[in-house]
């Protein structure tokens, strides 16, 4: 049932990720991969808000954190396409943004997480 779990909430949370792909391809950031870094945020966002609700007892079912935090959060997120996208920026030269990808996607990330895991 786990593997079921995972596979479900893979499957959309990869679909959720090419739906915003797409969503913003015309954006006004062309140099900026816009949406592997929301996909990205806001997987830190589903996965922290996640934990808390579990902790807190909101959320009792591990099949369903499974679901969501290994599944949807792992096909939503990718990390292969944040590298990719930032070499891609170093490549043409773009360094500026290359490096505001990075930082702003770590700090980020990171923020999202430990404001949840410190409540």
């Amino acid at each position: 049932m786990n593997f079921l779990a995972v596979f479900i909430g893979g499957g959309l949370g990869s679909l959720t990720r090419y739906a915003l792909g797409l969503l913003l391809t015309k954006t006004n950031w062309p140099n900026f991969p816009l949406a592997t870094f929301l996909s990205n945020i806001l997987a830190c966002l589903i996965l922290a808000l996640t934990f808390y609700l579990f902790r807190e007892k909101v959320l009792q079912s591990e099949l369903w954190v499974l679901a969501i935090t290994t599944g949807f959060c792992g096909g939503f997120s990718t990390f292969s396409t944040f590298s990719n996208e930032t070499i891609q920026l170093i490549g043409q030269g773009q360094y500026m943004w290359a490096v505001a990808n990075v930082l702003l996607s770590l700090l980020l990330g990171g923020l999202v997480i430990w404001w949840f895991w410190k409540s």
